[in-house]
């Protein structure tokens, strides 16, 4: 099935247990259907300076029309400066699926 109104909103934490708290928060807020984690190893620069650590990245899959209020509920318990916060469109996937992160969310 092609669909464009689910997207996967990802960002990344330094730590697990700020991860899942986030996750859990905006899962609860349904704002999004569901999140995963995965630890990552992150390459950046950062004020000036390439910099490398651990980082836990948490993809959220969410109706596009509740994009905005997911992003700006991240960035408000978010503890980076400038948290990654991106989105991409889902462009296909399975209808059954589709309709699921429709029902589970506040969308």
């Amino acid at each position: 099935m092609t669909n464009r109104d689910v997207l996967v909103v990802s960002t990344t934490h330094d730590d697990e247990g700020k991860a899942r708290a986030l996750a859990g928060a905006v899962i609860g807020e349904r704002l999004a259907a569901c999140a995963q984690l995965h630890p990552v190893g992150s390459v950046y620069r950062w004020e000036g300076e390439v910099r490398s650590g651990p980082e836990w990245r948490i993809d959220f899959k969410t109706p596009a029309a509740l994009a905005d209020r997911l992003v700006a509920f991240i960035a408000e318990h978010h503890d980076y400066d400038t948290p990654e916060i991106i989105a991409v469109p889902v462009v296909a996937g399975s209808a059954a699926y589709l309709a699921w992160v429709h029902a589970e969310t506040a969308g």
